[in-house]
Order: structure tokens, then C-alpha cells, then sequence
């Protein structure tokens, strides 16, 4: 019997992007050696897409649909499609054609070498501004700087995993913070990499603001690095070196009395903006940890089509 491709698709509003994208991927995942399933997640979309969703499950047993009971986010889409997903390997990819399907030929080739993990690495991007590209850069320098396992620079949510691998995240990677493509390039297995040059939105526009971005930044660093804790040790080291200097400065330039009225207003300023970073940062780890004592549901279904025991897999 032939293998199955796991086509996960997260959607969330993009009506206009959804026929296009299905009538330019269909006919690549039928020229494929292996069958293939789509399995679409609505992730709350306000538009049509629940409705395009429903037509094309119609039409096509092949095709899947998952419905949220409301938007829960683009990681718990794709934790839900490889959740539900029985393929063989599983793609994970968007909706508006960023992710050229025509890179589905490439992928089975490096599943059928073994690859149980293949990252696709966007060389381009033509939708991003310089400062979308600069941004990015820092932040892969930077979690690679803080972190023990090091990622791929510019890799994205467009990856594609085998089965086995595909079971590790469905059991053992259920945080409610996430950082899915790092956990896809940290369980192991044999890695494959995919150049790919991202193409130009076909509709829509982008649903991560700069707000959104730099949210998802400190949370993915938190979930991978400890090292911001122990800023404050460092920061206490600093502290106390930086008061020595003042210090030594002010006995050696006193003339009479010193007045000291400026090195202390520097050095308490100072040691406020210390402290109050320190503090930030241990808040950000509590937030975490308080989302996860909570251990609400990653994601909620409120119905499925053309998938089996709906609801049971609600994680």
C-alpha cells in the first residue's frame, strides 16, 4: 500500500487565499508516489473559511477539516493537526502560499532518505520589510547565544516531520507556551534542511503584528534558555563592581566635603533599573509557570469533517 502525507494547514481567516491554494496544491500531492490527506484547521476564522472548508471536505474525502470553538493561535492549529493527522510523515504549512507546495516533491524525497525531521529554511522572503529581516536575525542570534540547543537561522513554521517523530510531539511536547519549530529541531532524529524563497502573500495579510512577534520572542526564549534568571546574579556582580568605582572616584576627586549628590542619584538609578529588570524578567518565567499549573486545553474542537471519533483527541 502506498504511504500517506499529513498535509497540516493552519487557517485563520483567509477566505481568498483557501481555492487558490487548494486547486495549486491538489494537483502536486496527486502527482506524488504517496497518497496524501489535507488536514485543515480553522482556527476561529470570522470570514468564509469554515464555510470554502466545508465545501471542499464535500467534495473531497481526502480533504479534513478541524473547527475550533474559537481562535486559540497558529502553534495550537498545528499541535491539532498533527494531533489528528494519521499519515505517515506530516507537512505542516500555511494557507496564503508563503510555502510553495511545489517544495512537496523535495520533502518525500528527503522522508524516503530517512530524514524523520526536515526544516525548511527561507533563503528570501519578499513579503518581509528590512526591519521584519533585521528583527529575525537578532533573534536567532540571540536564542542561539542563550540557549543549549541551536536552531536553524530562518527556519519556519513550514516543516515536515515522520510518524515516529510526529508521536513525540503529540505525547511528550504539550506545554501551553510553545515554540513548536524549536521542538521540531530539538527532539533529534536524522535533520534534512530545504532552501526554499518564500513567495508573496496571494490575499490576505499578515496575522503577526510587531507586538505579537516580540511576545512570541520572550516566551520562546524563556521556554528554551534559563540563563535570564541568573541575570541577576550577574547584575548583583556588576552592581557591586560599578559601586566600588563610584566609590574609589569619589574619594580620590573630594576636595573639602564631597557633596555626592550626583553619584547618588546615578547609582540608584542605576540599581532601580536593576532591580526592576530582574523582577520583569522573574515575572515573565511566573506567567509561564502559572499557564501551566493551569493546565488549560491547548485547543478546543467544536466539530470535525471527514475525521473519525471527533472530539476525543482534545488535548
Amino acid at each position: 500500500m502506498k504511504k500517506v502525507l499529513s498535509v497540516v494547514v493552519s487557517v485563520y481567516n483567509e477566505e481568498q487565499a483557501l481555492p487558490m491554494f487548494y486547486e495549486t496544491t491538489k494537483p502536486i500531492l496527486e502527482s506524488l508516489d504517496w497518497d496524501y490527506e489535507l488536514v485543515f484547521v480553522n482556527d476561529g476564522s470570522k470570514d468564509r473559511s469554515a464555510e470554502i472548508l466545508r465545501d471542499l471536505a464535500q467534495k473531497n474525502q481526502k480533504v479534513k477539516v478541524i473547527y475550533f470553538s474559537r481562535n486559540f493561535g497558529h502553534e495550537s492549529a498545528m499541535i491539532a493537526g498533527i494531533d489528528y493527522a494519521s499519515g505517515d510523515a506530516i507537512v505542516c504549512m500555511d494557507a496564503d502560499l508563503q510555502h510553495p507546495p511545489q517544495c512537496l516533491p523535495a520533502i518525500i524525497e528527503k522522508l524516503e532518505e530517512g530524514c524523520g525531521v526536515i526544516s525548511m529554511v527561507r533563503t528570501k522572503n519578499r513579503s518581509a520589510g528590512l526591519i521584519k529581516n533585521i528583527t529575525s536575525a537578532g533573534f536567532y542570534a540571540l536564542i542561539n547565544a542563550l540557549s543549549d540547543v541551536k536552531f536553524e537561522p530562518n527556519a519556519s513554521d513550514f516543516f515536515a516531520v515522520s510518524r515516529q517523530a510526529g508521536d513525540v510531539l503529540r505525547k511528550n511536547y504539550r506545554e501551553r507556551v510553545r515554540f513548536l519549530r524549536g521542538y521540531v529541531q530539538s527532539i533529534g532524529f536524522k535533520q534534512g534542511i530545504i532552501e526554499y524563497e518564500a513567495q508573496d502573500r496571494v490575499a490576505g495579510h499578515s496575522k503577526y503584528s510587531l507586538r505579537k512577534l516580540f511576545a512570541f520572542s520572550m516566551n520562546t526564549i524563556m521556554c528554551f534558555s534559563n540563563l535570564p534568571l541568573k541575570l541577576g546574579m550577574y547584575a548583583g556582580v556588576g552592581a557591586v563592581c560599578f559601586g566600588l568605582a563610584v566609590m574609589i572616584y569619589t574619594l580620590c576627586t573630594r576636595q573639602g566635603a564631597p557633596s555626592g549628590y550626583a553619584t547618588i542619584v546615578i547609582l540608584n538609578c542605576f540599581m532601580f533599573a536593576v532591580l526592576f529588570v530582574i523582577v520583569g524578567i522573574i515575572g515573565e518565567y511566573m506567567a509561564i509557570l502559572f499557564s501551566e499549573l493551569k493546565d488549560r486545553p491547548i485547543y478546543i474542537v467544536e466539530k470535525t469533517d471527514n475525521l473519525k471519533n471527533p472530539g476525543e483527541m482534545d488535548l
